[in-house]
């Protein structure tokens, strides 16, 4: 059983196939620390209270929705109301569409979430989908109603299940045209490009999310540790040693910098091969280091002429 509830269940359905699906969420909101404002004299948590300007606090159940169709103007509406407004895609995640997997620009890419088939007899439909846009390099595209509004979804295949990511309508993006508009529409230097291509070269591994930590995160729980061993008493932070002063810049020499880079990326890999060659030795040998040639040396006497061993 997965170790989290579902936040949706419902039908996939592909033209007359509809399967039994769970979603769940993929990503986890307890891998940072969380703070809440605190009453510093008694160092209790502060609360809010919902208040009307002239009235002052009010019940929760006096409290309704309300869309602003012109200012200080609005449109009440229950929980029942918005509840029973009627959407297929509530109950019902259709893939309307198909298109290639690397097709979607990642703008548009907003939440991540797990689709599970939701019992064993919806396994082997489930299979035959995930299976087949595997197959095909396809994602598939459909609307779900999820948490009080309708998304745009892609659902592509992942291990042995699915992975639903929710989309931004196109409306939700900004164009980047007021962005770019004041960058000249000039081509790199051919001499500086292949350097810098050269390096990115050089860089280039398969991805890892495992490399990359969380220093900011790593940071504050060190300093939350040390808040803690002192009892609440303030700690010092120190600066990176690192960090350069504040309004301080360093002119450099683009192709300069660009050379030394790469050059220091050869320097690098050079080390790592030469590291790799002496292991491999080493594990030749059967016996490392010193070991090793004590070992070579006893062979070397072992094959000299018996009249040899005598005189000596």
């Amino acid at each position: 059983m997965p170790p989290t509830r579902p936040i949706w269940k419902g039908q996939l359905r592909l033209s007359l196939v509809s399967i039994a699906v769970e979603l769940f969420t993929a990503t986890k909101s307890g891998a940072k620390p969380s703070f809440r404002q605190i009453h510093e004299p008694t160092g209790k948590p502060i609360k809010y209270e919902k208040v009307v300007a002239g009235v002052g606090p009010v019940d929760r159940d006096q409290i309704m929705k309300g869309f602003e169709y012109e200012k200080g103007e609005y449109v009440l509406l229950t929980e029942d109301e918005i509840n029973d407004v009627k959407l297929e895609t509530r109950r019902t995640l259709e893939l309307t569409q198909f298109v290639g997997a690397c097709e979607i620009d990642p703008i548009y890419f907003d939440k991540s979430y797990f689709v599970v088939p939701a019992d064993e007899l919806a396994e082997d439909a489930f299979r035959v989908i995930r299976d087949a846009l595997r197959v095909s390099e396809r994602v598939g595209l459909g609307q779900l109603a999820l948490r009080g509004k309708e998304y745009l979804v892609a659902i592509k295949p992942t291990g042995t299940g699915m992975m639903l990511e929710t989309l931004h309508y196109e409306d939700e993006i900004r164009k980047s045209d007021a962005f770019f508009a004041q960058i000249p529409a000039k081509k790199a230097d051919d001499d500086l490009l292949d350097v810098a291509t050269a390096l990115i070269d050089r860089k280039t591994a398969p991805f890892d999310a495992n490399v990359f930590k969380n220093n900011y995160v790593q940071a504050l729980r060190e300093l939350i540790d040390a808040k803690l061993e002192s009892k609440g008493k303030r700690v010092a932070v120190s600066e990176s040693s690192t960090a350069e002063p504040a309004g301080e810049s360093k002119v450099l020499d683009l192709m300069a910098a660009l050379k030394k880079s790469l050059e220091s990326g050869r320097t690098g890999a050079a080390k790592t091969a030469t590291g790799r060659k002496s292991a491999s030795r080493k594990q030749a040998s059967g016996t490392p280091g010193k070991t090793a040639s004590t070992a070579q040396r006893k062979s070397a006497k072992a094959k000299r002429p018996a009249a040899s061993r005598k005189a000596g």
